[in-house]
């Protein structure tokens, strides 16, 4: 059994011992994913540079904006550049790329490597792990998973509408002082932060959430979670997919209980009509996620036997429809 830990911050510790340890951190991908968690360590105190394309004229001259349901906070004066040569080696670079955009870390996350700095990955589905420990050694990397609902509604504008909480994990290895020195640096900074022993376990946890909502979002015709649980058809369709989930990634050897189907849906419930990420790529025209989160669990789940008909078709269906 993996051992999983809360991460609260410590007294009589404050942020800036924490942050000693990573003096300059990298965002690499300043979506919404990635401007929230930057936001929230250079508010703290910490020294951040965003990695922007899209963005960076506006943000550059008018900062960020994070809304949240604790309350809204501006950060009028943001470090942000356009290419990693520009941003230089630190010691925390936080990838919070689309997995679209995978074929681009050697060019995107290798100039800002020193000897000893340290990835996390805050990317979805499954895959990218593996990707960044086969260019850069799999002694760097750590992985994330982000129980949050936000959105960028402009530019330099996050909307944050459940803070949630963030899972830390080593890859391939038990939770180390490093990883604690990370998920301290994040608890300091007002994020609900959590270890545990088994990275990839916590993926599939994440799966269980992103498979069904991200999905059906695009298959039943562009639609909020909110519209999803509101049919019983697709509601029942939702437990059938998280069921399926649960039993390939036991059949891997992570045990996550049946219990978390209505614990997860529960949990949506209030979030109203929120698009998740996927629903919102689709819509703009830009590439999905569909291998990370629906093709590789797929082949994965195939490997061990396990039987999923219908993350055989959804993922079908996804192929289909975001092939353009």
């Amino acid at each position: 059994m993996s051992r999983r830990e809360l991460v609260t911050p410590r007294r009589g510790v404050s942020f800036s011992d924490v942050k000693n340890r990573w003096k300059k951190i990298a965002i690499v991908g300043s979506g919404a994913l990635g401007c929230y968690y930057g936001a929230m360590l250079q508010r703290a105190g910490a020294q951040v540079v965003f990695l922007m394309r899209s963005d960076r004229d506006v943000v550059s001259e008018k900062g960020l904006r994070v809304m949240t349901p604790s309350g809204n906070f501006s950060l009028p004066a943001v470090n942000v550049a356009g290419s990693s040569e520009e941003i230089g080696v630190c010691d925390l670079v936080i990838v919070a790329l689309k997995t679209t955009a995978n074929a681009e870390f050697l060019k995107l996350v290798g100039p800002l490597l020193h000897e000893d700095t340290a990835i996390l990955t805050l990317q979805n589905g499954l895959g990218s792990d593996e990707e960044l420990a086969a260019l850069f050694g799999a002694k760097r990397v750590m992985g994330g998973l982000c129980f949050i609902c936000v959105n960028r509604t402009a530019p330099g504008e996050i909307l944050c509408i459940t803070p949630g909480s963030i899972s830390l994990g080593e890859f391939g290895c038990p939770i180390t002082e490093r990883l604690t020195a990370v998920s301290e640096l994040f608890a300091q900074a007002g994020v609900k932060t959590r270890m545990d022993d088994d990275l990839a376990g916590l993926r599939w946890k994440k799966l269980v959430w992103n498979v069904p909502f991200n999905g059906l979002a695009i298959a039943a015709g562009g639609i909020t979670t909110e519209n999803i649980l509101a049919q019983p058809v697709l509601e029942a369709e939702v437990r059938a997919l998280m069921k399926e989930i649960i039993e390939a990634a036991a059949k891997i050897g992570h045990v996550i209980p049946l219990s978390s189907i209505e614990e997860q849906i529960e949990h949506t419930r209030p979030m109203g009509p929120y698009q998740p990420s996927s629903l919102i790529d689709y819509r703009e025209n830009r590439p999905v996620e569909v291998e990370a989160i629906w093709g590789e669990p797929l082949r994965r789940a195939r490997e061990v036997g396990a039987v999923v008909p219908k993350l055989e078709l959804l993922y079908a269906l996804l192929v289909r429809l975001t092939k353009r």
